[in-house]
């Protein structure tokens, strides 16, 4: 008689039948497959031995059943991402959970370089300057509007300009009749000084340093000599043609102040009605 050789599981014969060896003895299939086979995680069935079986953390598939679980797409030579347990395809992936660019509307894939700013995602070479339409990439820009401008665009679009030299004023600068000035553009007609946050008048529009104004077209006055320029609430008196300082208009022999009182005037000087009754 022949030795026996029977299923390691259920005894029965295995001659004339397929069989699988184990470290236990051999198996006919369908006990081997009872007693070692995974189960699909997807459809709950025995993933046979002659399956193919793919398996991803401690989840086990059949090869038809690792799938994305959104588009059926088999996931078996594909890239995929586990979102809460399920997979999904890189394409589902993206539509669900990636932004989508401001400017283009195409999705920003996961990995790829983009920018993020009030909100908003763009990938990198789509978010661009609304004036000259470079990239702005890691560079300083303005938002205004809805749009981003590089400091340069901006300044040329929107900074006010100079009186003077028409260049863009970035920071500071002065106004002067309703106008911006850089600091170091706003200098004396006459001889160049700075003007800003000093004391000045204009004449035809032209802005002068109060020295360069008294000695230019102010009045001198008829005892010192000086110019009245009136500034600062300096007062003065005029009589026909001649003018004099406030402090100035003064009796010419006893050198009593005159303003507000009367006076007589006697050739080039003025007298104080004392001096004048009294005679040479």
């Amino acid at each position: 008689m022949s030795e026996a050789f029977d299923c390691a599981k259920c005894s029965e014969s295995l001659y004339g039948r397929k069989y699988i060896q184990t470290d236990n003895g051999p198996y006919c299939v369908p006990c081997y497959d009872n007693t070692f086979a995974n189960t699909c995680a997807e459809c709950q069935q025995l993933i046979g031995h002659d399956s193919r079986e793919l398996f991803y953390e401690d989840r086990h598939f059949h090869e038809g059943c690792f799938r994305c679980c959104r588009c059926q797409r088999s996931l078996a030579d594909e890239p995929f991402t586990c979102q809460d347990s399920e997979l999904l395809c890189n394409d589902c992936y993206c539509s669900a959970f990636s932004s989508q660019c401001s400017a283009c509307g195409e999705t920003v894939m996961p990995g790829s370089r983009k920018l993020e700013y009030g909100g908003q995602t763009w990938h990198e070479h789509c978010f661009l300057c609304s004036g000259c339409e470079q990239p702005l990439g890691s560079r300083s820009f303005v938002p205004d509007k809805g749009a981003h401008y590089c400091v340069p665009c901006y300044e040329n679009k929107f900074a006010p300009r100079c009186a003077r030299c028409s260049k863009t004023l970035t920071q500071g600068g002065v106004t002067y009749r309703d106008q911006p000035w850089h600091r170091e553009c706003l200098v004396c007609t006459g001889c160049q000084t700075p003007l800003a946050g000093q004391q000045f008048t204009s004449r035809d529009e032209d802005p002068y340093c109060v020295a360069c104004f008294g000695e230019l077209f102010a009045p001198k006055c008829s005892s010192c000599k000086r110019p009245i320029t009136g500034l600062g609430g300096g007062k003065y008196v005029s009589f026909e043609d001649r003018h004099w300082h406030h402090s100035c208009f003064a009796c010419a022999r006893c050198s009593t102040s005159l303003v507000g009182q009367g006076f007589v005037p006697d050739g080039d000087q003025v007298l104080c009605q004392g001096c004048s009754q009294a005679g040479p």
